[in-house]
């Protein structure tokens, strides 16, 4: 399991350190900033970034002359989970991404609205700050689908599934038809009625990167895994494949696509 930011650990010791010597409750702090007191300990664990008003309550609070404010400039609302960080920095890297999504659409290709309805139904629930940096993170993080010079080959496959759920309105459905025609992207969708037992499995990617290396990267509601094991790339390269075979053609795949765009209509 990754761990939280150092500067958030760090600034959290320093918090609970300067509450102690002063005499300061968590209790006390929490209700000077307005926070519960599972938040402040969740704060002062690291667990949680420490957030402007708590620093400079306790600055005040605990006489530290200016010492807890002045860490809000060494804070930084970290963009993506920390489960997925080390992966986002590899797919900066990457050549070819190849994708299968079986729930939900990809990241890649969310419009803000739809970004915005995952975040905030997020359980335990996030503070506004954090919803906000996820998914102006979110956002940002499309630019390789354009930006990229040479552009990166992309190959997405969603199933029919991640096309109906409430969440997905005719203005998502029409991003994906937009980045489909993108020269760089291919885009495919299998149909229930195409379904086979590895397209059941959940999410999986697969990166390419400048050095040659294959990665392997599969994400979960609890944990995510990236690894570049030969077996652990070669089962999910297999995967993909035989799910690639069964999905609808690029062209096929915009027309059911569109057909949905008109059916809602």
């Amino acid at each position: 399991m990754s761990q939280s930011p150092v500067m958030w650990r760090f600034c959290g010791n320093q918090l609970k350190r300067w509450r102690t010597k002063a005499n300061v409750s968590r209790e006390q702090l929490a209700a000077a900033s307005n926070y519960s007191p599972d938040t402040i300990k969740a704060m002062e664990q690291g667990v949680r970034m420490a957030t402007p008003r708590v620093l400079d309550v306790a600055d005040e609070l605990c006489r530290a002359e200016g010492m807890l404010s002045a860490a809000k400039d060494y804070l930084s609302r970290e963009k993506f989970p920390p489960r997925a960080r080390e992966f986002m920095e590899r797919e900066r890297e990457a050549v070819g991404h190849w994708s299968y999504e079986s729930t939900l659409i990809p990241g890649l290709l969310q419009t803000k609205a739809y970004a915005r309805a995952l975040i905030e139904n997020r359980y335990p629930p996030l503070d506004d700050e954090t919803v906000e940096a996820r998914i102006a993170a979110r956002l940002e993080r499309q630019a390789i689908l354009t930006d990229r010079t040479p552009p990166v080959a992309f190959s997405f496959i969603l199933y029919e599934a991640t096309l109906s759920t409430p969440f997905v309105d005719d203005e998502q459905r029409r991003r994906l038809l937009e980045v489909a025609g993108l020269r760089n992207v291919t885009l495919q969708v299998l149909p229930f009625d195409r379904a086979i037992a590895a397209a059941l499995m959940g999410a999986m990617v697969l990166l390419d990167t400048r050095d040659h290396e294959r990665l392997a990267f599969a994400e979960g509601p609890f944990a995510s895994e990236l690894s570049a094991d030969p077996e652990v790339v070669s089962r999910v390269a297999g995967r993909l494949s035989m799910i690639r075979a069964q999905a609808l053609s690029p062209e096929e795949s915009a027309r059911f696509i569109e057909r949905m765009v008109v059916r809602d209509d």
